[in-house]
């Protein structure tokens, strides 16, 4: 007996949102183990890309060559770089740490490229 009105993407019998298909094409609730013909979905269609990473050395050489890389990595503040002495780095920041504890800002040479790393 069925105890939900539900859309085709939820199991008629406790209301769980369904897997995708196994490999006998056939649907089996998370919540309550019962197992369903595809066609309990019905016309639903499913699309999908597939995105493969790609790496060309030569490629990549030659974009370096025809556009240099001199952007920044985030937002420049007024910080004199301990290596070359320049006065203006970029940063970006996480939360590595717990909640309750500053985040770590990661600080870029806007000339040399060095990297410093900071807890506030």
């Amino acid at each position: 007996m069925e105890s939900f009105s539900s859309h085709p993407e939820f199991c008629p019998s406790c209301g769980s949102i369904f897997p995708l298909l196994d490999k006998t094409n056939d649907i089996t609730c998370y919540n309550c183990k019962k197992v369903f013909p595809p066609d309990i979905l019905g016309e639903q269609t499913v699309e999908y890309t597939l995105h493969f990473n790609y790496y060309d050395p030569e490629m990549l050489s030659k974009k370096e060559k025809e556009e240099p890389n001199d952007e920044c990595e985030g937002p420049i503040v007024e910080r004199k770089c301990s290596k070359c002495g320049c006065e203006t780095m970029s940063y970006a920041t996480l939360q590595l740490r717990s909640a309750d504890e500053g985040q770590t800002v990661f600080y870029t040479c806007t000339k040399c490229k060095n990297k410093e790393v900071e807890n506030s």
